[in-house]
């Protein structure tokens, strides 16, 4: 997979420009504050999900604008040629999305069009934040490496969000309580999917990010991930997981109803990252936690390119400054040979890069 032009007017601070990336490493330099993460943003959306800096799509507009932003995207993917638009509108406008000038649906009809891995300074926080922030990791990279699993989640969401809205109501209007065991069912439904395709993906990601930890630490410490979630913890076979689910909610309904929302579900789900079998959020260093990070994305990175058949964009910005020398080298190592957008105050500071082509952002602007 690869970007052969990135287009974009009103996007952002960006000046209305073009940017015809090489095949390979394309670094992207300026100081803070410039537009490079705007870049990778833009580059990012075409996957069909939201900002990875949690924008929302009236701040990708540039304050000049009166109609909108407008990004054109033209890539390989499936060994042909591609071209997709996306347009953001003021208002209540919704993205629209383009493929091959083709009308889409919606925005996120994109994903598993095309793909990448974005590698940002908040991912490096992934293993000592809190746990929102790694299903939030898990479900990305599930999204585009199985389509259908972004449709399973927001149905999921939708569902979640009803269940919670009668939790409430109920405390007004008793007589709404016989209905609660509907949202129950379907709820139980899709979270067992969840939890089920959650389960299965992390069993390779460990095995993946586990050899690559291997090499990071010159096989001196062992490395792993498993899915921490109440429907997994007595063990059973995923079969039984929907009436587990069922149970669990039925048997927490007292507790629900208290709060005020759903207590129990995939959404209050875990990832548990050990290092020599012990918390890497509790007990690792600094540099253990992200030899750790390190290693999950660019395993993330592997099993979406082995899903694919292809090697997916990887965006990595601005975090080759916050990795020592051998974690850069290990880092580029592993990529050599995928096209790479790399972002960055001084391109001296990040060791062994010495091919590939460079650009320069100011104020918008973009040179090279």
């Amino acid at each position: 997979m690869k970007v052969n032009r990135l287009g974009f007017r009103d996007y952002r601070n960006l000046k209305e420009n073009e940017l015809i990336p090489g095949p390979q490493v394309n670094v992207i330099c300026g100081d803070n504050a410039q537009g490079k993460t705007n870049l990778l943003e833009a580059v990012w959306l075409f996957t069909g999900g939201r900002s990875f800096r949690g924008a929302r799509d009236q701040e990708l507009i540039a304050f000049s604008s009166r109609a909108g932003a407008v990004l054109a995207l033209d890539f390989e993917a499936e060994e042909r040629e591609q071209t997709a638009k996306i347009t953001i509108g003021r208002g209540a406008k919704k993205r629209a999305a383009q493929l091959n000038g083709v009308d889409q649906p919606a925005a996120s009809s994109l994903i598993g069009k095309f793909c990448a891995v974005v590698f940002s300074p908040d991912h490096l926080s992934l293993v000592k934040e809190g746990p929102s922030m790694r299903r939030k990791f898990l479900d990305a990279a599930l999204c585009q490496r199985k389509p259908a699993y972004a449709r399973l989640l927001s149905q999921y969401s939708r569902t979640l969000a009803q269940r919670n809205t009668l939790l409430k109501d109920i405390s007004y209007h008793s007589e709404l309580l016989e209905t609660l065991e509907i949202w129950d069912e379907k709820l139980s439904g899709l979270g067992a999917a969840i939890t089920i395709e959650r389960k299965r993906y992390l069993e390779r990601l460990s095995e993946a990010a586990g050899e690559i930890y291997d090499g990071i630490s010159q096989g001196r410490e062992r490395f792993a991930v498993r899915y921490d979630s109440g429907l997994l913890r007595d063990g059973g076979e995923e079969a039984g997981y929907r009436e587990r689910l069922f149970s669990l909610l039925q048997n927490g309904r007292k507790e629900d109803l208290n709060a005020g929302f759903t207590t129990k579900g995939p959404h209050r789900d875990d990832l548990l990252v050990t290092v020599q079998e012990k918390s890497a959020r509790e007990y690792g260093s600094q540099g253990q936690q992200r030899s750790c990070v390190l290693a999950l994305k660019l395993a993330e990175a592997a099993l979406l390119a082995e899903a694919l058949g292809e090697k997916p964009v990887i965006l990595l910005d601005d975090v080759m400054s916050e990795l020592d020398a051998s974690r850069q080298d290990y880092l580029l190592n592993k990529i050599q040979g995928w096209q790479v957008f790399i972002t960055c105050c001084d391109p001296n500071s990040i060791s062994g890069l010495s091919q590939g082509r460079t650009f320069y952002v100011e104020n918008g602007e973009i040179r090279g």
